[in-house]
């Protein structure tokens, strides 16, 4: 394996952990503040709590 295509494949890896780590607040609105994350993430823990 090349230098060049290692470079892509640990960028590629971090890009992948990224969005897992991002998960949570996929579907919140590009551009919500504090409050809208905190209510959103909020609203996710009620629901899993009622399962």
């Amino acid at each position: 394996m090349t230098e060049r295509r290692q470079a892509t494949s640990k960028v590629e890896r971090e890009r992948d952990e990224d969005d897992e780590s991002r998960a949570h607040v996929s579907d919140v609105e590009v551009g919500a503040g504090c409050t809208e994350i905190w209510e959103h993430l909020s609203e996710q823990r009620s629901e899993a709590s009622d399962d």
